[in-house]
């Protein structure tokens, strides 16, 4: 296991090439200055007994924004937040019940740009003891792991569409069960697994 840990740490401290929500629709026109609000989600790994495997949650349906998809833990960053990893350490907190203490960084991912005008960099971390996993009232609907042979592996993606507002836009998907990982997490793992291959 260890390992693998430090495998991902060496693969993660390469540079690699921004991703956005726009990726595979090169049609969009986006606004002149813009501005990108930084944001920070957490990648928990955790030791299953099938391996290591990632924690993702289910958003509540109640929500406003992205209601029921599947997410990382996560969130804007906050003044009082030193930094993007502290922003997704102390979202894992509140969101999931993850002390902070707990997690061991083993790196970033390259940044993301959200549809929403978030710029969103993923915080790969180890999870190095248990926890008792406390989902967020009327947030988060739902925690559960993913082996991560499954998401690091480009074969299990696909690229589907749909139409939003008025326009066929294309994702990346990587299915899991009765879990639909789409949109901009999909998008983000989907980096990360060719960062792996590298």
């Amino acid at each position: 296991m260890r390992n693998q840990l430090e495998h991902f740490r060496k693969s993660l401290a390469q540079t690699g090439v921004q991703s956005s929500d726009f990726d595979l629709n090169p049609e969009t026109v986006l606004p002149a200055g813009r501005k990108l609000r930084p944001a920070g989600v957490l990648a928990p790994i955790v030791e299953t007994e099938n391996g290591l495997s990632l924690l993702l949650t289910k958003r509540s349906a109640a929500l406003k924004h992205h209601p029921g998809q599947i997410a990382f833990p996560g969130g804007k960053q906050d003044e009082g937040d030193k930094d993007v990893i502290a922003a997704a350490l102390r979202e894992a907190d509140e969101e999931i019940g993850l002390p902070p203490d707990t997690v061991e960084i083993l790196g970033t991912l390259p940044q993301h740009e959200t549809i929403t005008s978030f710029i969103v960099t993923p915080v790969v971390g180890f999870v190095k003891s248990d926890f008792v996993v406390r989902p967020e009232p009327g947030e988060v609907d739902e925690v559960f792991a993913v082996p991560l042979t499954h998401v690091l592996n480009p074969d299990n993606y696909q690229i589907q569409s749909r139409r939003w507002r008025g326009q066929k836009r294309h994702y990346f998907v990587v299915p899991f069960g009765p879990y639909y990982i789409w949109g901009a997490t999909a998008r983000m793992l989907r980096s990360w697994s060719e960062i792996i291959q590298n």
